[in-house]
């Protein structure tokens, strides 16, 4: 027996299998294995990272595309909406020829080529010298059509593995296996990285994540069979075949009464997946910039939930065994309602140490003088060059106290980074402060009050004096939700003495825990109450409404946050949640499970009074 399958094969159902069905759900679980490493090493982890730096270096802050001025994240975003929106848009009608021919494993196999091929291909970046970063963002998108093409036709595998009863077990299974395999990557991947200063460590991450997609690819490719086509088509041109596809998808949309519980779960579905995948999607973005978390403990926060996850996953299928699969499903959705309203409470400590502070001046009795250094936690300083009319420009403040702070100008010509702090012999991060007054240092004290920084100055005649930004991530505003934080940092954070970074971790931990839930069980509900003959098809639109989601959702908190704040973004997120969460309790699964047969025998009756003939490519 395959040892993951011991692992992870703790229920009744799994137990006692034939060999070759065994082998088969492990092929299936073995594919999430795979796929896992592109979505934690290469898309969280990593490759955001690689792109921007490789941007910065090549454009600077900023590039023209046509007329319109990007960042280097906004380029990036849009290259992810893009390849999203093309696989949402062609699942559909894709998946309905995949119903009618023997191609599902098929275009699976095409749709990894591509996937893990694009991620494998990013390694090669450096050979592209100053239009490395345009590399990244073709082979990415190459690689994320990959990935969200192979999903569909991967998902429609699940319904013919298994029967009702065995669906939870199946799709928790799997997403086990991917949280597991991606987590063990993403540890050696993160001790390469810190570990290791080589410039061919990053581009060895990228190959070997999409080799280690292929390879365990290749034990789906082996041991899951091609599920039966029990109304095939033959051949058509490439023109007829696009027709009739969409012409199938818009009767199915016009026949939705047809299929009431089936709908009805896929618009649940669109509302709290755009919740989970928003949290997710933008969770480490919060953690650094509202909550102040620093890269190595968001890193750590990314391999926590990976393995909790893993264990999770395994736990719920046994929960939706004793309670059932919709009641287990629900209660990871408000759970996740509660993360959204626990992640408003989460706040930063009041600072009560020095070394605590961003900015640290020190009184050195032999020099008689101040030296002046950063903590190490401390987020670069002044990268951005552009400001609005009200906004405060970071770039002039360090320029008119560059000589009270450990910062260095760079003269590129492409304006990269015109300050940073000091880090090496010539510009070291701590100086010597000559010929600076105490009231240099007052003054430059209260100029901080405006900034996202903190100082404190140790001994000497100002021993003692502090001060921190209004942007800080202590300063918890004023803002029409911001009562809660400061209110949790008073009577929880602070009595138990729990600081920001234990508070992510928690926050991890529970994270996690529902994505365990989840994410298979959501598509092993949807599993239960899809039709056999037309699972592709249906999954296409599982697929679309995902991909939709995994657009709008992130849209709905830049535009919350840009009107009001970070924390009311979140707060919108938990209502999408509700949402969900209450279209899922009128869910009837025992209806939908009816229509589903309905319409396979449906079919089949209409096979078997149908004279064989119709057409369709491959």
């Amino acid at each position: 027996m395959d040892p993951m399958a011991k692992l992870f094969g703790l229920t009744s159902k799994l137990q006692n299998l034939p060999e070759e069905k065994e082998k088969a759900i492990s092929g299936y679980g073995y594919y999430d294995w795979g796929k896992s490493a592109f979505e934690t090493s290469v898309t969280v982890a990593i490759l955001p990272v690689w792109y921007t730096y490789l941007f910065l270096e090549a454009n600077g802050l900023t590039t023209s595309v046509g007329s319109i001025t990007m960042t280097a994240d906004v380029l990036w975003s849009l290259v992810v909406a893009i390849s999203t929106l093309l696989v949402a848009i062609v699942s559909p009608p894709f998946g309905v020829i995949a119903d009618r021919r023997l191609i599902k494993k098929k275009w699976l196999k095409i749709l990894t080529y591509v996937g893990a091929g694009g991620t494998f291909m990013l390694a090669f970046a450096p050979l592209f010298g100053n239009a490395s970063w345009i590399w990244l963002m073709v082979m990415y998108l190459l690689a994320n059509v990959g990935l969200n093409g192979a999903g569909v036709f991967y998902n429609a595998l699940l319904p013919h593995l298994g029967d009702e009863e065995e669906m939870d077990d199946i799709s928790n299974r799997a997403f086990a296996y991917g949280y597991l395999g991606g987590g063990l990557l993403l540890v050696v991947h993160i001790g390469l990285v810190l570990g290791i200063t080589a410039d061919w460590v990053i581009p060895f991450c990228m190959a070997t994540a999409g080799l280690w997609w292929y390879g365990f690819a290749l034990l789906t490719f082996m041991w899951v069979p091609e599920p039966p086509i029990e109304e095939e088509l033959e051949e058509l041109k490439f023109r007829e075949a696009a027709r009739f596809a969409v012409g199938e998808v818009t009767q199915t949309l016009k026949d939705y009464k047809s299929f009431p519980t089936l709908f009805l779960y896929m618009l649940a579905y669109f509302f709290f997946i755009d919740g989970i995948n928003t949290v997710t999607a933008l969770g480490g973005v919060y953690g650094t910039t509202v909550l102040g978390i620093s890269a190595f403990g968001l890193m750590l926060t990314i391999l926590i939930i990976q393995f909790i996850a893993a264990i999770f996953a395994v736990v719920f299928t046994k929960i939706a065994d004793k309670i059932g699969t919709k009641r287990a499903l629900t209660i990871s959705i408000v759970g996740w309602v509660v993360l959204c309203f626990a992640a408003l409470a989460f706040a930063p400590l009041e600072l009560e140490e020095h070394e605590e502070y961003d900015i640290l001046y020190e009184w050195d009795n032999n020099a008689e003088s101040y030296t002046v250094h950063v903590s190490w936690s401390t987020s670069e300083i002044a990268q951005k060059l552009d400001y609005e009319e009200e906004e405060f420009d970071e770039q002039s403040w360090v320029a008119e106290w560059e000589n009270i702070l450990p910062v260095e100008s760079n003269e590129n010509d492409k304006r990269l980074l015109v300050w940073e702090w000091g880090e090496n012999e010539d510009s070291p991060n701590k100086v010597m402060l000559d010929n600076v007054s105490n009231d240099d240092i007052n003054a430059f004290l209260v100029s901080i009050e405006d900034t996202r920084f903190s100082a404190s100055v140790q001994e000497g005649d100002l021993g003692g004096t502090t001060s921190v930004g209004i942007n800080h991530p202590t300063s918890l505003g004023d803002g029409s939700l911001d009562f809660i934080p400061i209110w949790a940092r008073s009577n929880i954070w602070e009595p138990l003495g729990l600081t920001v970074f234990f508070q992510f971790i928690l926050l991890g931990c529970i994270m996690g825990t529902l994505l365990g839930g989840s994410q298979g069980l959501a598509r092993s509900m949807f599993g239960q109450i899809v039709p056999e003959t037309r699972s592709t098809e249906f999954f296409g639109f599982f697929g679309f409404f995902n991909k939709v989601a995994a657009f709008l959702g992130p849209m709905l908190y830049f535009a919350m946050s840009l009107t009001f704040d970070s924390r009311v973004g979140i707060f919108s997120i938990a209502i999408l949640l509700l949402i969900g969460a209450g279209l899922l309790y009128m869910v009837d699964v025992e209806a939908g499970q009816a229509e589903a047969r309905a319409e396979d025998e449906r079919l089949r009756r209409k096979l078997a009074d149908s004279q064989p003939s119709e057409s369709l490519v491959e």
